[in-house]
């Protein structure tokens, strides 16, 4: 009896032991997400330095430090603040040399300044009131993918930022992922390398990545949204500006003379497929989008993104807006100037000829009870410019929602998930 009830108690101390050092973990997991996102880290697209603002180097210092302290290898950052590091193998015969990969900054058309993050446990399926002065509510009857969440606790801003889950929730989850690892050597793993990048909400966030430096065969960056998200294909993109030259004539003498270059803007932006714009757009259907107009009578400028999955189809939206360009010009000769630009491509093109890496994170969301939700990314990542730099990188769901704005939110069972998928990935490509 004594044999038997000591064995019971070991087995028990065991268990409590193991769930409080997974309780501690996610804990941590929580806390180092609410660290980060207090982090400002906007990027700024008029700036033409890496990282565009200064205060990104905050997150990528940090980072180092943190990277060190859980037990971490090669730590580096470079000097556009590009970080990286590695943990070793820990078996005996090759495996593949894997890579997670997540970016810092935050996207500048929103503040991510003075985050202030409200908790919502076991959340009911109701509104959400984010800030009751301003009368800002976070509601399901808008947001309807808040009803996948009853019961979870889910992380809100304030109603007067955005949350910054974008990404840094991701590097939450592979910070973690590799804490535990390192704290679980029981778990058997090839070598994996974590890369953290500035500027991705600018397009240039993959522009200065060192992939013969990071020396992995593959990656997957953790910047996707909803619980399950697994995405290989991206849009082929391109940014556009277009200058207008106008001619100021006094009001009162102004007939046959004046040209006013806003007027002249609209007549573009009007010739543009009025039903191919991002909100009533989904799936694989492309669209234009105006992000930005300023200007006065002499001189407009109108900046346009153009989205489309097929690479045929891209091509002749680019040539419909030098189209338009080109036919305002024979009503007016030199009117307008067209900057075209492409920005990524679709990173199916070179993930397709290595589809196992997909299979290998459908399988690991499989064993964890993650029924996977493979589409199409109505966006980009730095996956879309890696794999066409020489490492194939697809998204994996972040576990955030709303990106962007005010009504962003983010569940704590789903960055609990995302970090779980990270370690079952180590663990399957390790396996003979």
């Amino acid at each position: 009896p004594f044999i038997k009830n000591f064995r019971t108690f070991i087995l028990r101390n065991l268990l409590i032991s193991k769930i409080t050092k997974n309780y501690n973990i996610m804990k941590n997991l929580v806390d180092r997400f609410i660290k980060y996102i207090k982090i400002d880290s906007q990027s700024n697209p008029e700036s033409e330095t890496t990282p565009s603002t200064e205060k990104q180097w905050n997150m990528a210092n940090l980072l180092v430090e943190e990277l060190k302290a859980i037990g971490l290898q090669d730590v580096t950052v470079d000097e556009n603040a590009y970080v990286m590091a590695t943990l070793p193998s820990n078996v005996d015969y090759p495996v593949p040399t894997i890579g997670f990969i997540s970016h810092f900054d935050t996207s500048p058309d929103f503040s991510g300044e003075n985050v202030n993050p409200q908790f919502v446990e076991n959340y009911d399926g109701g509104d959400i009131v984010l800030n009751k002065e301003q009368n800002i509510v976070l509601s399901p009857s808008y947001f309807e993918d808040l009803l996948l969440y009853k019961g979870n606790t889910i992380i809100t801003t304030d109603g007067t930022t955005l949350l910054g889950a974008d990404d840094k929730a991701g590097i939450a989850e592979i910070v973690t992922a590799m804490e535990y690892l390192v704290q679980h050597p029981e778990i058997k793993h090839g070598k994996i390398r974590v890369g953290f990048t500035p500027d991705e909400e600018i397009g240039r966030g993959a522009h200065k990545f060192d992939v013969k430096k990071f020396a992995a065969d593959w990656a997957y960056t953790m910047d996707g949204g909803q619980i399950g998200e697994l995405e290989y294909e991206s849009f082929n993109a391109a940014g556009a500006k277009i200058h207008f030259k106008g001619k100021s004539v006094h009001p009162g003498t102004a007939k046959n003379k004046m040209v006013n270059s806003m007027l002249v803007a609209t007549q573009f932006i009007n010739a543009l497929p009025a039903d191919e714009i991002p909100a009533r757009t989904e799936g694989r259907e492309g669209f234009y989008h105006i992000t930005d107009i300023s200007g006065d009578v002499e001189n407009t400028v109108v900046q346009l993104i153009i989205r489309d999955h097929d690479r045929d189809i891209f091509n002749k939206r680019k040539a419909v807006v030098q189209q338009i360009v080109d036919d305002l010009n024979k009503q007016i000769p030199n009117v307008a100037v067209a900057e075209i630009k492409d920005q990524y491509y679709n990173m199916g093109e070179k993930i397709k000829p290595v589809m196992h890496i997909v299979e290998v994170a459908e399988r690991a969301m499989k064993e964890l009870g993650i029924t996977p939700i493979t589409k199409p990314i109505r966006g980009g990542t730095d996956g879309s410019q890696l794999s066409f730099m020489g490492l194939p990188c697809p998204n994996i769901f972040a576990g955030g929602h709303n990106f962007h704005g005010k009504y962003e939110f983010v569940p704590v069972e789903n960055l609990e998930k995302a970090t779980e998928v990270i370690i079952r990935i180590a663990e399957l490509v390790a396996k003979k």
